[in-house]
């Protein structure tokens, strides 16, 4: 059984508690007497190697001021931490925030190559104490790992990653729209991106230096492939599609008819779905495909700026959609935009011809308008918008890988997401879906199994297929997000999901991670024990994952 596959099975699951009384599985481990010396509030680990790490509680009588302290810290737990801080971390940001809560967050590398996924992040109060250390740290990447110069060059990975997917950057080449441009959309958007680093790459306990060659393409499918190559012999390590699918399988009216404000642009008697309002260092700017496979596609215009023939329905909504959630994750979050920096929400519609899906490319948003049959134009489901510009959130923040049980937690949490900014019921998509079935959805929070997914860890489904189940398995994360919200409500649960997702998930996160992760959360913001805490709890105990 591979090692993803292993860390999601019931009977191999991660050690949780309160206390070390429920630890005798780390008995023979020589980190035991370092763990004795802690007051541990969350302890989640594994007997297997190679799995993330979630310690929270009082870990350091010292205290931390700066990234040397810090490093000390984890120098003198070696033989918990397992790697040398000094030459294998390197400080990726120090923040701190709106709890006075600092987080020091540090990427592994080997001689200067970082680990791919190898995300660790040390946390201390406003007294300078480590309360959490989190995240992956590979022991054996430095020892496995020796030469770090590649022997098959940038191009050549590049070639053997284009070819591992049977296609070229011609077959991806669409025809650029030869409209001028507004400003700030110029060259927004490309149709193909590539993009290479050279990382040590593990899979199954064993690290090779390898090119990680992301390939990103609308044509001849929506495509953000990660591709590994192996810098010594040329071999494909590992390979997947990321793209975040919805699917598996002025003023205007959106494509359900409903009436819509709509922050526009003018430009000589021409008004484009441009909004320049927010504060951004980019724009919301909505464009069309013209039901080709051609991105970022023609700007939307309209001579009255009264957006209200049928034909640009999508557009409406897509654009309004987008504005919705920019403003729900500034005004309830305090991000701006995606990355948090203002980045500029890019989203085009009728894309393709009959096109049932839509999906965040890793640079924009793509809306199918459907067959008329399995969807109507996707563009009009808030949830479903919502859903798709969370993966790009979760792109900047946890880096959730997109297989196994980080993939399916990428899904749930943009799933969570999408209930907070459309929260009249527990569906996702209803609006577009299937549009001659009154009350279906893609799926249900709050009864996942109603359209084919577990709702509790017995019932997981292993599978290589759709990355690992990101789809099927999302519905067990999605369950516990269900008993949260009944329990604690809408308003205390986007605030600790929104927590978990953007301080204490890290790339390599499984569902006991982000049971910790969220938890941590909890007890940061209501207080260890409180009945908010409890709730949490009690809500991944009810879909089994301890």
């Amino acid at each position: 059984m591979s090692k993803k596959l292993a860390g999601i099975v019931l009977g191999t699951s991660l050690v949780f508690g309160s206390t070390l009384s429920g630890t005798s599985a780390f008995a023979s481990q020589p980190s035991d007497s370092l763990l004795s010396k802690m007051e541990l509030q969350q302890k989640v680990m594994k007997k297997e190697k190679n799995s993330p790490m979630f310690l929270s509680g009082k870990l350091s009588k010292d205290k931390v001021k700066n990234e040397k302290s810090v490093k000390e810290f984890l120098k003198a737990n070696k033989d918990l931490f397992e790697v040398n801080p000094h030459t294998e971390l390197t400080l990726l940001e120090k923040t701190t925030d709106e709890l006075g809560i600092t987080h020091y967050k540090f990427s592994q590398s080997v001689k200067g190559v970082p680990v791919d996924g190898a995300i660790f992040v040390v946390h201390a109060n406003k007294d300078n104490e480590v309360i959490a250390a989190t995240g992956q740290l590979y022991k054996e990447a430095s020892k496995q790992v020796k030469n770090t110069k590649a022997k098959v060059n940038q191009q050549k990975a590049i070639d053997l990653a284009w070819e591992h997917i049977d296609l070229s950057e011609k077959d991806t080449a669409v025809s650029s729209s030869d409209e001028p441009s507004l400003g700030a959309a110029k060259d927004s958007v490309k149709n193909t991106n590539v993009k290479k680093e050279l990382v040590v790459h593990e899979m199954d306990g064993e690290f090779n230096l390898a090119y990680k060659v992301q390939l990103q393409f609308i044509q001849p499918y929506g495509a953000n492939w990660q591709i590994f190559v192996d810098a010594e012999s040329g071999k494909v390590l590992e390979s997947y599609n990321a793209v975040a699918d919805a699917a598996t399988s002025g003023y205007g009216y959106g494509v359900l008819g409903d009436y819509k404000q709509l922050n526009t642009y003018s430009s000589n008697g021409t008004y484009y779905l441009f909004d320049t309002t927010k504060p951004m260092n980019g724009v919301i700017e909505t464009r069309t495909a013209n039901n080709r496979s051609s991105l970022p596609g023609s700007y939307s215009v309209d001579s009255n700026n009264a957006w209200t023939s049928s034909s640009q329905g999508a557009e409406v909504d897509a654009h309004a959609n987008a504005e919705k959630v920019y403003d729900y994750y500034l005004n309830t979050h305090n991000r701006n935009s995606f990355d948090n920096n203002g980045a500029s929400l890019v989203s085009t519609v009728h894309y393709g011809y009959n096109y049932n899906n839509a999906f965040w490319n890793g640079s924009q948003m793509v809306y199918g308008d459907g067959d008329g049959s399995t969807f109507t134009s996707l563009s009009g489901a808030l949830d479903v918008v919502a859903h798709e510009l969370t993966h790009a959130v979760t792109e900047r923040t946890a880096g959730l890988q997109y297989q196994y049980q980080s993939g399916a937690l990428n899904e749930s949490f943009s799933d969570v997401f999408g209930y907070f900014l459309d929260s009249e019921d527990y569906l996702m998509g209803e609006d577009v879906y299937t549009p001659g079935v009154s009350g279906d959805a893609l799926r249900s929070l709050s009864n996942p199994s109603r359209y084919g997914q577990p709702e509790h860890m017995n019932d997981y489904v292993n599978t290589s297929a759709d990355n690992g189940g990101v789809h099927i398995n999302s519905g067990i994360p999605n369950k516990a997000a269900y008993h949260t919200i009944s329990s604690i409500g809408k308003t205390k649960a986007e605030k600790i999901y929104y927590r978990a997702l953007t301080v204490y998930l890290t790339p390599t996160s499984n569902f006991s991670y982000a049971r910790a992760a969220l938890l941590q959360s909890a007890a940061d913001l209501y207080g260890n024990g409180s009945s908010t805490y409890n709730a949490v709890k009690s809500a991944w105990d009810a879909v089994g994952v301890y």
